[in-house]
């Protein structure tokens, strides 16, 4: 199992921050533009871990010491289903430097998206507070 996937599953908040490279990049399924740092996706994560309701990772792809890794997951946002794919890319130190989320279908994007926005000024202050 990979440590992002055990950190998860555990709501372990100080485990995913100790995975993330400082100048790690976060892309979101719902954000055009990409967010740079650790301050702001562990903020981010933090977020998603609220609005998030029975949250599994159901599959991963990706060997044992690879730099490359897909989690698949399922969970609830705002009464629908939505089903996902975390792609992680580690860098030489082992630190995810690259973290893009994807999800299905697009009334569950709609419903995360307008979750997260919900939570947007708490993530501004999270990440503040982290940089």
């Amino acid at each position: 199992m990979h440590p992002f996937r055990a950190a998860v599953e555990a709501r372990d908040i100080a485990a995913i921050e100790a995975l993330l490279a400082d100048d790690v990049v976060f892309t979101s399924p719902v954000a055009f533009t990409p967010y740079p740092g650790k301050a702001i996706t562990a903020a981010i994560l933090r977020g998603v871990l609220r609005v998030f309701e029975d949250f599994a990772y159901v599959r991963e792809i990706g060997e044992p010491g690879a730099r490359d890794h897909a989690l698949v997951f399922t969970a609830t946002v705002g009464g629908r289903t939505v089903q996902g794919c975390d792609f992680l890319h580690l860098d030489e130190n082992g630190l995810i430097d690259d973290l893009t989320v994807m999800v299905r279908p697009l009334s569950a994007a709609h419903a995360l998206a307008e979750a997260m926005g919900e939570q947007f000024e708490r993530i501004s202050k999270e990440a503040a507070e982290l940089s």
